[in-house]
């Protein structure tokens, strides 16, 4: 018996039984808190309160500047939080994961959830204008309305939502612990890493933790949508597989499609016949005439057949030889 890593991916395995997470009671509760987080956040930001004011603290301490040594590791690091490379890299997790469970749920949970991400901060963003520290025109301002695209932060909402629907998608409560620690830890550090560089203000990031938090609490209330759209693909699949089968199946010997052979009418075999013995007897009184390609040419159906009987030449046709005359 094989025992190698070989032998068990290539075993079939059934499809676990996943509990699909609902909107309790509890998960409600705090779906209302966030919002209410996020809301606040918004009219602080709106009325240029203190937070506004912390903001500009950060921007002219220009930690960058303070500390530069970690300049260079943090700016691969916040590519954690690009929505381009984490979506590849999430998808191609749970694409191999939907092949082994034979279920499209965790696929159609990253679409979904991303689907979310784009329309809600992407409204904020365009709606609200922001513009980041880089490109601030007067100090103590929100820079609202100004054409910008930075409130809230979208890499810190996108590496909230992609790395954590890891921990949604979790099939066992140890591996979902795990999960959450590792992607809160992945979310804060891209969010703070933002403010370093001094591409975000602090509110941003803060207003992109908890819009990225509000996605994964609402979740669960498209999930009877993901199941149906899941049973749709899979109908389309077995219907597409059934056609298949049955394109690629050949058709029986003894089939519905009746064989046809060509006879022909026994006034015209009588004519052949007649005609075949007339041709012969011709080609062998006939001079100069190659009497085996005659009886051997086939003779096609389509053509015309005479309906007189052909009368064969009597005698020779070779003329007669000349008689030297004689004088008398």
């Amino acid at each position: 018996m094989r025992t190698d890593i070989f032998a068990r991916l290539d075993r079939e395995p059934e499809p676990p039984k996943i509990e699909i997470p609902r909107m309790s009671r509890t998960r409600a509760t705090l779906f209302g808190g966030t919002l209410a987080i996020y809301l606040a956040i918004v009219v602080a930001v709106l009325a240029s309160s203190w937070l506004v004011v912390l903001d500009w603290k950060i921007m002219l301490f220009r930690p960058y500047q303070q500390w530069q040594q970690l300049h260079a590791f943090l700016d691969y690091f916040v590519v954690l939080g690009q929505r381009g490379p984490t979506a590849v890299m999430i998808a191609a997790w749970l694409g191999w994961r939907s092949w082994r469970q034979h279920t499209l749920r965790p696929l159609l949970v990253l679409g979904a959830s991303l689907l979310l991400l784009n329309v809600t901060v992407g409204a904020v963003k365009l709606g609200l204008g922001r513009l980041g520290p880089h490109y601030a025109t007067q100090i103590g301002s929100a820079e609202l309305f100004a054409g910008g695209d930075i409130f809230p932060s979208g890499h810190t909402a996108n590496a909230v939502v992609t790395w954590g629907i890891l921990a949604y998608l979790a099939t066992t409560p140890r591996a979902r612990r795990y999960l959450s620690i590792g992607s809160s830890v992945v979310a804060l550090g891209v969010g703070a890493t933002t403010v370093y560089l001094g591409t975000h203000w602090l509110s941003d990031v803060l207003l992109g933790w908890v819009a990225g938090l509000l996605i994964l609490l609402a979740l669960p209330w498209f999930e009877p949508t993901i199941a149906r759209t899941e049973a749709a693909v899979f109908t389309v699949r077995e219907r597409w597989r059934e056609r298949r089968r049955t394109v690629s199946e050949p058709a029986p010997a003894g089939g519905p499609w009746p064989v046809i052979v060509p006879q022909l009418p026994a006034q015209e075999d009588e004519d052949a016949g007649r005609s075949t013995v007339g041709t012969a007897h011709s080609g062998r009184n006939s001079a100069g005439r190659n009497t085996s390609a005659q009886l051997t040419q086939p003779r096609p159906h389509a053509t015309a057949r005479s309906e007189r009987t052909p009368i064969t030449p009597a005698g020779s046709r070779r003329p007669p030889r000349s008689r030297p005359l004689t004088g008398g």
